[in-house]
Order: C-alpha cells, then structure tokens, then sequence
C-alpha cells in the first residue's frame, strides 16, 4: 500500500512516497541486524535493496524483452485510439467551429 503524501528530504528537492510492505518476523528480525551492523534505518537497508534490485532489473534480458513487448502494445493501443478519434474527428480535432455551430432548419 502506498501514499500520495510525498516528504521533503533532507538537501535534496526529490519527494519520497511511503511504501507499506507485509514480510516475515524472520525477514524482519534479519533487517534489524543488518540495519544495526551498517549503521542505517532498516528503512534505509530496504531503499538500498530496492535501488540495486532496480538497477539489476534493468539489465536483466528477460524484462528488457518484456519492455518492448509492452512498448509495442503501447503503440498498437495509441495508433488503434488516434485512428478512432480520426475517424470521429476528421482533421478537425483541433477546432471547435465546426462542433459548435448550431444546425439551421
């Protein structure tokens, strides 16, 4: 679960959102430890393990194959959406004149 409040930190300008996560009383009894051991908040521990499994995911063949397969739905969905609103539209999606003139008997 997460919020939409975001928290100012401290020197930076970048706005942190909280991030509610349900694990083990062992997986939480480890943090503690290795939050204690580094000198860090478990919440720390738990930013650094999310930026490197991010930083891992990104070279990672089967979600860079993943990436375009969805890249491609994208642009399948946009091209079907822009023919559709054409089809509606015409050239005119950008004038109202046309759509706002009352019909005279």
């Amino acid at each position: 679960m997460s919020e939409q409040t975001p928290a100012p930190v401290a020197g930076t300008s970048i706005q942190m959102r909280t991030l509610a996560v349900r694990i083990s009383d062992d997986l939480r009894a480890q943090l503690d430890v290795i939050a204690q051991l580094n000198d860090r908040s478990v919440t720390e521990e738990i930013r650094i393990a999310l930026e490197a499994w991010v930083v891992t995911s990104k070279s990672d063949p089967k979600v860079l194959a993943r990436a375009e397969t969805v890249r491609a739905e994208i642009d399948r969905e946009a091209k079907t959406k822009q023919s559709a609103i054409e089809a509606i539209f015409g050239g005119e999606t950008g004038s109202k004149s046309s759509r706002s003139k009352p019909a005279s008997a």
